[in-house]
């Protein structure tokens, strides 16, 4: 199972509370997108669903078990986070970027094991990066990269995938490259996804379900059709959105929208 409640979380820094009171249930083997404009805490409830900061009030269940009671390392087995900014060493190639998901599958010290090189070139093929393999990661382009990285995620071999904005500053073709790799490990796979996304209809597109947030607070959660509406988008944004059916991919499209 890779059941993700969310209970009463109330999230702050210093006095200024930042989430609200929010419950919500991820659902397994889906994909689910946080969105809602800038500053309303989108990265900040993923942050505090995954353990990165703590939550003040409220808790955060994985399969019925407090995530701040559960070991580190048998926490990145069960679930792989990938934030909005990535660092890495200098002079790694995608090879040995990749290996280091393995780590939470690794005791002490010891060397990779054929297990790991072979879920390292699962990955690899998973993501269509198998040719970067021995390539120097500062010399990708940045779908490249991006795909990369969501291969290393893979190589932890867990259920869930958390992605804080994976399409920030890439053009239009390298986020549909992206989009379409996450659309399918969530096919193949079973992967349970969530992820922050600004693109409404990219998150339309790719998502089975929507988070929408306003100051912080959860205004709305459910199937895309049913959180893709006007007054939806009226309530969060402040805009006055005209809302289609995508003819080629039958899912909901902004087409046009003013300011209220």
């Amino acid at each position: 199972m890779n059941t993700i409640e969310v209970k009463n979380v109330h999230v702050g820094y210093e006095k200024t509370e930042i989430i609200h009171n929010i419950s919500l249930q991820i659902k397994e083997n889906e994909i689910t997108t946080i969105i809602g404009p800038n500053g309303c805490g989108k990265s900040t409830l993923l942050k505090a669903i995954t353990r990165i900061i703590p939550y003040s009030q409220g808790n955060v269940l994985l399969d019925g078990e407090s995530i701040v009671k559960m070991n580190t390392k048998e926490l990145a087995k069960r679930l792989a986070i990938l934030p909005q900014m990535m660092d890495h060493p200098n002079g790694l190639t995608v090879g040995e970027l990749v290996s280091y998901g393995r780590f939470p599958h690794q005791r002490g010290f010891k060397s990779l094991t054929q297990e790991d090189y072979e879920m390292i070139d699962w990955a690899l093929e998973m993501t269509n990066t198998s040719e970067l393999k021995y390539r120097d990661v500062d010399t990708l382009s940045g779908g490249q990269r991006q795909r990369v990285w969501i291969a290393m995620a893979l190589a932890q071999k867990t259920d869930i995938i958390f992605l804080d904005e994976p399409t920030t500053y890439l053009d239009l073709a390298h986020q549909l490259e992206v989009l379409n790799v996450l659309k399918h490990l969530n096919e193949t796979q079973q992967c349970t996804i969530v992820m922050v996304l600004h693109d409404l209809n990219h998150a339309a597109r790719f998502s089975h379900n929507l988070i929408a947030l306003r100051d912080g607070q959860l205004i709305k959660h459910g199937k895309v059709e049913e959180v893709m509406q006007k007054e939806t988008l009226k309530e969060i944004f402040q805009i006055d959105a005209e809302i289609v059916m995508d003819p080629r991919h039958k899912t909901p499209v902004c087409l046009t929208y003013d300011l209220l």
